[in-house]
Order: structure tokens, then sequence, then C-alpha cells
């Protein structure tokens, strides 16, 4: 009985500690946020041509890129400097300037949309051009609104907002006489939408949006929003490149076969992420490093490893519902990225526990390390084994990440 009681009580512990809540909110944000996407796209392939589709995955990718572009690593520093600085000035400053970075980007890309993008030149319509930029307004405000939830251990508001943006689905049936302008009004309005969201989940968390900003915490935070910014697009650049280079390489279905199967193995990649996020706040918010690596890891691998195994024994079984194709051309690098995910739990654990110490440096030179490796073995190997070499170049050079920091946490004991 006793025994039964310190269970419960071990269980209801553990669901209620700040690093699994957190870590639990957002990981059913990525969850949302991928199944609504795949639903809209597979809609709008149904209800729309594929011409409009192929125009407005070009408008949407535009404006992907650009709030990627923007965000200059402040998104890191609001999560890394809320507990010492004054939440509201950090969080405006945040987003003030991304934002208008952002709007100095849209701008130029509309303005030169010609050279960039003949096929969007309509967007130089001055309603097109308005609800372009509202939408970049929206869309960056409710990014770095996210990460403020995330900061303060409110990551359910952040799910909220992704339902919102979710939305789309929504508008997607009602704009179908627009074309490809239609599928485009339907992702801005969701946004616009979930703006407003953001700023009621944001007055009710005591953080109020003004137009300002803190010189001193732009001063204070320099350096590691620089480097988390690099560090952000190393890791980022192959996954957009990858498709790219196989494409280059006139393996036109191997690059079917790769973005399929990227796209599962991301529900493994967003677990060690999302964990680490959240450790990243515990650790920001003065919780003792030691026992929240440890929570953290113990917490990943309680995920990841029933998934990975799941997948790896019936990543057939999965592929199948595409396409036989798929299962004989995707297995393979399945398997190989699966067994990758372990590594890459090693790096992003470590990554946290350098942005928790504002050591930027290290994870900037040891993410450009990955990158430089999974780009190059992958065009090593891919014209030798097809898209299993990349499979190989993620184990590779998440391998070698993880060997690396080994010897540095050996080499400081």
């Amino acid at each position: 009985m006793i025994s039964n009681l310190q269970n419960k009580i071990h269980y209801i512990n553990f669901i209620h500690d700040p690093l699994f809540k957190n870590a639990f909110f957002l990981m059913l944000s990525c969850i949302s946020t991928a199944g609504f996407g795949f639903i809209f796209w597979m809609l709008a392939a149904r209800y729309y041509s594929a011409s409009d589709v192929g125009i407005a995955t070009g408008i949407i990718s535009s404006m992907t890129l650009i709030i990627y572009l923007s965000r200059l690593g402040l998104d890191f520093s609001i999560i890394r400097f809320f507990p010492t600085h004054d939440k509201c000035r950090v969080f405006n400053t945040s987003t003030v300037i991304p934002t208008f970075v952002a709007l100095i980007f849209g701008s130029i890309f509309i303005a030169d949309v010609h050279f960039f993008s003949p096929e969007l030149l309509f967007l130089r319509s001055p309603l097109y051009t308005l609800f372009y930029l509202i939408s970049l307004t929206s869309s960056s405000m409710i990014f770095m609104a996210g990460i403020a939830f995330v900061a303060i251990r409110e990551a359910e508001f952040q799910l909220y907002m992704n339902l919102i943006v979710g939305s789309r689905v929504l508008f997607l049936m009602l704009f179908i006489s627009l074309g490809a302008i239609g599928i485009f009004y339907a992702v801005g309005t969701s946004f616009f939408f979930a703006f407003i969201v953001a700023l009621v989940l944001l007055t009710k968390s005591g953080i109020n949006l003004k137009l300002e900003i803190d010189r001193k915490f732009l001063t204070d935070s320099f350096n590691f929003s620089a480097g988390n910014y690099l560090t952000g697009l190393f890791m980022t650049v192959p996954t957009m490149l990858l498709p790219i280079i196989i494409l280059n390489m006139h393996l036109v279905e191997q690059a079917a076969y790769y973005y399929i199967v990227y796209g599962i193995v991301l529900l493994l990649f967003m677990i060690p992420d999302s964990i680490s996020t959240s450790l990243f706040v515990e650790g920001s918010n003065g919780q003792s490093l030691k026992k929240t690596v440890i929570r953290a890891l113990v917490i990943i691998f309680l995920f990841l490893i029933p998934i990975a195994l799941f997948l790896y024994l019936y990543g057939d079984w999965i592929l199948g519902f595409i396409g036989q194709d798929y299962v004989a051309g995707g297995l393979g690098v399945l398997r190989l990225m699966i067994f990758a995910s372990f590594f890459v739990v090693v790096n992003n654990v470590y990554f946290a526990i350098k942005r928790i110490q504002k050591d930027t440096k290290e994870i900037t030179v040891l993410s450009g390390i990955i990158c430089v490796l999974l780009i190059g073995f992958s065009y090593l190997l891919l014209p030798i084994l097809g898209i299993i070499g990349i499979g190989y170049a993620w184990i590779i050079s998440y391998g070698v990440g993880a060997l690396i920091i080994a010897i540095r946490v050996w080499g400081n004991k």
C-alpha cells in the first residue's frame, strides 16, 4: 500500500516536473505542426492545381527562409536572459529587431522578385505586397512569442498558437476559387489570428508588447546571440541543401525517398531537440546542471528507445503506405538515420549545456565541423552508394561530433 502510494507520488512529481512538462508540450507542438502541415498540403494538392501549389510553396518558402534568417540568434537569448533581465525589455528587443529585419528582407525580396523568383512577380501588386508583409510580421511575432512561453515554462501556450496556425486548413477550403493566392491567404490569415492570440497570452503572462529596444540587453547578449545564430545556420543548412544536392546529381527518385525518410526521422530528432530546449530553460533558471542533465537524458531515452525500435522494426510497413518503391529505396537510409539519432542526442544535450554556460564559441566550431562533414561525405558517398551514403554521412558527422564531445568532457575531468 505504501509502495503504491510512493509510486503515485513519484509519477505525479514526474508529470509536473517543469523539465518534462515543457518538453512534453514542445513535442506536442512539433507533432501538431507536422500533422497540420501534412493535412494542409494533402488537401491543397487535391483541391488546387499543381501549378497553384507550386507557386504557393514558393511564396511560403520565401517567408520561412526570411523569418529564419532574421532571428539573429535572439530567440536563444530570450531563454538565456529572461531570468537575469527584465522580461518585457528582453522580449520586446528580441521581437522588434528580428521583425524589422524580416520586413527589410521581405521588401527587398518583393522589390527584386523578378530576379529571385520571376513566377512570383504578381506579389508586387500593392494588395499582395501588403498582405505578404503583414504575414511576415505576424509570423515573426508568433515565433518569438512561442520562445518566450517556453522560457517562462508555459510551453502549452506555444501549443495553443500552433493549433490556431493549424486553422489554415479551414481557410484553405474557403479560398479555393482564388488559386495560388488562396493558399497564401489561408496561411497568412492563420498567422494573423495566431498573432492576436499570442498578444492575449503574452498579456496574461505579464509580458506587454512595446516598440522598444534595450541597448544594455543587446550589449550583454551580442556574443551569445551571434554564436547561436551561426550555430543554427550550420545545423540547418545541410537539411536545406541535401535534397538539392541529390537533385543536382540527377537522382530524382532518390530525392523523393530521402525527403519522405527525413520527414519520418524528424520524429526522432524532435525528442532530443525538445528536451534539450527544456534543459536549456531549466539551466538558465538556476537549476542544478548535473541533476537536470541526468533527468533530461533519462526522459530522452525513455521516449527515444521505444520509438526508434518501432521505426527500425516496422519502417518497411510505414514506408509501404506510401509505396513499395519507397520501401526498396528508403528503408536502408531510414535505419541508418535511426542509428544516427543517438549521436544527435549527445550533440543536442551538449549544446544546451554550453548555452547555459554562455560558451557559444565551442558549439559554433563544433556545429561547423558537423555541417562540413555532413555535406562533404554526402557529396562523396552519394555517387557511390546512392542515398544510403547520406545515412552514413549522418552517422559519421554526428558521430565525430559525439566523439569530440566525449574527448572534451573527459579532458575536463
